[in-house]
């Protein structure tokens, strides 16, 4: 089988980029046929498709021409259309996976799929099919005031970046691809990795048929884990935003007799190391971005790796990495999190923003060394389970031969209410 890959970023730049290189792995290593579609970007990894990717635009310039160049990809690219048109003139394929591919590419892409007669799934890695900005978050607490398709709450509430101009763009791009355009119709069957994200979708007004299929763990035989710790350390590893909970955690270890590193970049790394000179902390660091080994050897010494995520979190990899690595997870009760954090199995969780529940969870492991060991040994067994490669592969092709099955050839002349493909 000939399989597509398409997502914004071709790099590793979080969840959802290794997820796709996993998936990429997981098919070549059964025989598959991969081609790939993203935009381009100084940091790509070397690709034979590149030469089809769309054009970089990056949404943190401010200047004039980038920014009307951002809000013109985000409602429909024209570009993205013809130059996927472009790389299916060259390659047959069977099927397209799709996974972030909003903004930077934009659900154009999911016209000029439809007219080739290409059946599509789409692994949701966030809330973006029913909140336009992403996360169902505003004013730091969860938000659902756009169920049943309210797009306009989007400016009532100025949700992206606080800005009205954003707000107003998110409004109008969601009504433009969900009402107007209908694309997700386009799509035969969307992935959810966790059973949390696909019964809130579908609670929001999502119409789409979802299936749940968790991400997984690859080349567990090469992932030694580590029982236990040497010191008393947490590891927190991730983006560093407001919604990831960060001051909660920061809060939690003042006066612990242990050691603090958080891995990762954000807008938050500021705040939260002006909190930490704040609070007169010393027991706190910074470790920048890390991945590949130098992030595995700091998972595999610590005592547990904490997740204080105050969204909706999905299927964090951070929790199934630590699992692998043997390491118990102290996890926020929201979101996906409990489906993998199984309080006194294979970690316990808290109140998501409750300081002194999270100190509670910490001192609890690190007054009983020994059954976070075990702890560690259950997430462990968990992975090598219910997460391992094999029992992935097998879904993923179910939910391919589904969307196959279901996928209804385009009828000569159907326009999808406007336009064509761009050529």
């Amino acid at each position: 089988m000939q399989i597509l890959l398409a997502n914004k970023f071709f790099f590793e730049k979080g969840g959802a980029e290794k997820s796709l290189f996993e998936t990429a792995r997981l098919l070549q290593a059964h025989g598959h046929g991969t081609r790939f579609f993203a935009m381009q970007h100084a940091r790509n990894l070397p690709c034979a498709d590149a030469r089809h990717f769309v054009s970089e635009v990056d949404y943190e310039d401010r200047s004039l021409r980038m920014r009307l160049k951002a809000g013109a990809r985000m409602l429909y690219s024209l570009e993205a259309a013809r130059k996927l048109a472009g790389l299916l003139d060259d390659a047959r394929i069977d099927i397209a996976h799709l996974n972030n591919i909003y903004h930077q590419l934009s659900p154009s892409i999911l016209r000029t799929l439809r007219r080739r007669g290409v059946p599509m799934v789409m692994s949701l890695r966030d809330y973006k099919v029913v909140c336009g900005s992403y996360q169902m978050l505003a004013d730091d607490r969860p938000c659902e005031a756009c169920r049943g398709g309210n797009h306009l709450q989007a400016t009532l509430k100025r949700c992206v970046k606080d800005s009205l101009a954003a707000s107003v763009l998110t409004t109008v791009e969601m009504t433009l691809h969900h009402h107007v355009l209908g694309l997700y119709g386009l799509v035969d069957v969307f992935i959810s990795p966790s059973a949390f994200l696909k019964d809130k979708v579908r609670e929001m007004g999502f119409a789409g048929e979802v299936v749940h299929l968790p991400n997984f763990v690859g080349g567990l035989e090469q992932v030694l884990p580590q029982y236990g710790s040497t010191a008393p350390r947490l590891v927190y590893s991730g983006r560093l935003g407001r919604e990831k909970g960060l001051a909660t955690l920061v809060r939690a270890v003042k006066g612990l007799p242990l050691h603090l590193e958080i891995i990762g970049e954000g807008p938050e790394r500021r705040p939260l190391e002006a909190l930490v000179r704040q609070e007169g902390l010393d027991n706190v660091a910074f470790a920048g971005y890390l991945s590949g080994d130098a992030l595995q050897e700091r998972v595999r010494a610590a005592t547990a790796v904490v997740v204080p995520s105050q969204w909706y979190e999905n299927n964090p990899r951070s929790v199934i990495e630590a699992f692998a690595l043997g390491k118990p997870v102290i996890g926020a009760r929201i979101g996906g999190i409990p489906e993998l954090v199984r309080h006194g199995d294979t970690g316990l969780s808290f109140t998501p923003g409750d300081v002194q529940a999270l100190r509670g969870c910490i001192d609890e492991l690190l007054t009983h060394p020994a059954r976070a060991a075990e702890m560690g040994r259950r997430g462990r067994a968990l992975v090598e389970t219910e997460l391992s490669p094999g029992r992935h592969y097998a879904a993923l092709m179910q939910v391919y031969e589904r969307a196959i099955a279901r996928h209804r050839p385009p009828s000569a002349g159907e326009d999808f209410k406007k336009g064509s493909e761009a050529r």
